[in-house]
């Protein structure tokens, strides 16, 4: 069993509608909460099959899906969804991924593979971050940088095996509530973007996170930092956060996990 959370920001009532059936259909889904960051209202969000919490407010990605999470681990619901408004996919999904989650408890996150709507793989398992990998290359030419962004991404792995990667995407987490538990949940100082990897490095620490290619969903993937100043120096301040958080040249626990994983991967 799982409780699911989306959460929105000046999101249609269109937007979000097949998202939300594709997931009350499913037996195994408890309880949906759709969380508006939103400086209005939308009452029409009251026709879903949702417990609609309007906060009124941009309180961030982390800290809004924090919301449900808390309401998961008070009803000792075991597992968490967080779901990003943008995805698609087959309710077999979830389904595929909750019998892999209930056979191998060590697993604390899993991610399934994600494509583009024509497809293609999004190259989401990546290493522990350097300032290189997030700051420095997001303002060189992408040609340039080529064979660095081969490496962080893991793409030699074919993306076609499940692997134990140390972060992972926050468009569609399946995460075990024990391990949130454990670790705590989202870190609220994270407006937005770097949130994902310090989860995944957290749970990294106590459990596998883990990236399972035999479920595939969709996600409409809009880079919105790419094509908004605005955005782009939100992302650059929280990315500041996150390294000052676990350092940022000298950060032994980032090298020594990176290492791992890919020895991990030679071996298979």
């Amino acid at each position: 069993m799982l409780n699911a959370s989306i959460v929105i920001y000046k999101h249609t009532f269109d937007e979000i509608s097949l998202l939300v059936k594709i997931l009350s259909v499913h037996e195994s889904v408890h309880k949906i909460y759709l969380i508006d960051n939103s400086p209005t209202r939308t009452d029409n969000f009251l026709k879903l099959p949702v417990e609609y919490i309007f906060n009124g407010r941009n309180l961030g990605y982390g800290a809004a899906h924090n919301i449900a999470i808390r309401k998961t681990i008070d009803q000792d619901i075991p597992y968490h969804l967080v779901v990003n408004p943008d995805i698609e996919f087959e309710a077999s999904v979830l389904v595929e991924m909750l019998n892999f989650m209930n056979e191998q408890t060590n697993v604390g996150l899993l991610m399934p593979k994600v494509l583009y709507p024509n497809g293609d793989t999004q190259f989401l398992c990546k290493l522990l971050p350097t300032p290189d990998d997030l700051l420095i290359r997001r303002f060189i030419p992408a040609r340039l940088t080529k064979k660095r962004t081969s490496y962080f991404e893991l793409r030699d792995s074919g993306y076609n095996r499940i692997m134990d990667v140390p972060y992972l995407s926050g468009c569609f987490m399946l995460i075990r509530t024990q391990a949130l538990k454990e670790v705590g949940l989202f870190d609220e100082r994270f407006f937005m973007y770097p949130e994902d990897i310090d989860l995944t490095r957290r749970i990294h620490q106590k459990y596998r996170t883990v990236f399972y290619p035999h479920a595939s969903i969709i996600h409409h993937h809009a880079q919105a930092s790419y094509k908004n100043v605005k955005l782009l120096l939100i992302h650059i301040r929280n990315l500041i956060k996150y390294f000052n958080k676990w350092g940022w040249f000298f950060d032994a626990e980032r090298k020594k996990v990176n290492r791992e994983t890919l020895n991990q991967l030679k071996k298979m």
